[in-house]
């Protein structure tokens, strides 16, 4: 079987939690790291470990070549024109925050429209209060139909007003599980002026993403949500932009020249890589692409899309589990927010958890939503290539038992 050789390639599911081997259903936050990504970066720390771009020594040499391939690699997987396209940050949320301070804060002016989708999370939606505080702009919102997480048609009408300078969205939502129609959304924007920013963090790990066929302006996402490590984020940006954004963090690396009074800034992609880079974060980016590229997307979505339809359809059986947004399973990818009556999220997390299961509580950065939704926190469940059918008939006959647990007689 596919999955069960995979799973030999991710040590940490080996772990115990009592008499069972660990559940993780907490992809949609981070994911772990195969064998071949963590071998990469050893490789890289014991054999060619050093400062890039500043020195002439074999060691300074290779950690140059290693950053600058991975980036060819990342170039290669999004489908960008050129790898001065392509910024390195630490996760999403610095790349969104890198578009916020050196785009839109030098671009926006007063009564100018941000737009943005009530499902959002706080990456992308704090940094616009702030972007709109700042240039007196206006921060708007298009909301969803609570029952099903669709868009309401009223509200995308207002991509059609041109003072909308402003379209950020991101691709999946990591509350709801639903794709939406990316290209469509983009080009009724573009058809009215707006720049485009889609955050890909829940998305890229799961389908692949060609930037070119979608034609945003930015794209963002996080390396740790698709098997690299923390502390790696990619930001691709369309070149034309970039080459009229100011510098977002000053120092080393991201100069051409400093005089007394006077610098001059590199070109790209180096102007907005100030300091040195996390070059273990890049190999192991390009690693978990290689991986992700040898299993294949094809495999990832299908197995995926069973184990959503599996977990779903027993939810649906369970009386006290409602299920948050739309329970099509053609309408969700790969994570499934629900609540149990009666029983607080955070109860729930902690007696799957003494079972070894591994879910997520709360508001999943994504607090305004829940405000709308008039729920305070749900629990999450997040599939991934490695996680299996047995595993979600595992959770779902522990989720059954969770009300009993707490004394309830159903």
């Amino acid at each position: 079987m596919i999955c069960n050789k995979i799973r030999k390639e991710f040590p940490i599911l080996n772990k115990k939690i009592g008499n069972h081997s660990l559940v993780y259903f907490d992809n949609a936050a981070t994911t772990h790291k195969p064998i071949s990504v963590l071998q990469a970066t050893y490789d890289y720390a014991t054999t060619h470990n050093g400062n890039p771009h500043r020195g002439a020594h074999i060691l300074s040499i290779a950690a140059s070549e290693a950053y600058e391939n991975s980036k060819q690699v990342v170039k290669e997987f999004i489908n960008a024109k050129d790898t001065d396209e392509i910024i390195y940050t630490r996760n999403a949320t610095e790349s969104l925050n890198l578009i916020a301070t050196s785009y839109a804060e030098h671009t926006l002016k007063k009564g100018d429209r941000i737009l943005i989708t009530i499902a959002e999370h706080h990456s992308n939606l704090v940094i616009w209060q702030r972007v709109a505080e700042k240039t007196g702009a206006i921060l708007d919102y298009i909301y969803v139909d609570k029952e099903t997480g669709k868009f309401y048609e009223a509200d995308l009408a207002k991509l059609d007003d041109p003072r909308v300078k402003i379209f950020s969205f991101a691709q999946v939502s990591n509350v709801l599980g639903l794709h939406f129609d990316s290209r469509t959304l983009i080009q009724r924007a573009h058809a009215h002026g707006a720049v485009v920013i889609v955050d890909g963090a829940q998305s890229i790990p799961h389908k692949l993403t060609d930037v070119q066929d979608l034609n945003c302006d930015f794209y963002v996402f996080s390396g740790h949500k698709m098997c690299a490590s923390t502390g790696i984020g990619v930001l691709y940006a369309k070149r034309e932009l970039l080459e009229k954004m100011p510098p977002f963090l000053l120092g080393g690396d991201m100069i051409e020249q400093v005089e007394e009074q006077k610098t001059t800034f590199a070109s790209l992609p180096a102007k907005f890589e100030a300091g040195t880079p996390n070059v273990e974060g890049a190999v192991s980016l390009a690693a978990a692409i290689h991986f992700l590229n040898g299993i294949g997307y094809d495999f990832i979505q299908k197995q995926e899309k069973q184990l959503t339809h599996r977990c779903l359809s027993g939810m649906k059986k369970i009386p006290f589990v409602h299920i948050v947004g739309a329970t099509d399973i053609e309408l969700k990818e790969g994570l499934i927010a629900f609540t149990v009556e009666g029983v607080h999220p955070e109860d729930v997390a902690q007696i799957l958890s003494s079972d070894g299961i591994c879910i997520r509580t709360g508001h999943h950065c994504a607090e305004p939503l829940h405000l709308y939704l008039q729920i305070p926190s749900t629990c999450r469940v997040s599939f991934y290539l490695y996680n299996t059918e047995l595993e979600v008939d595992y959770f779902l006959e522990k989720l059954s038992q969770v009300r009993k647990i707490m004394g309830y007689n159903d």
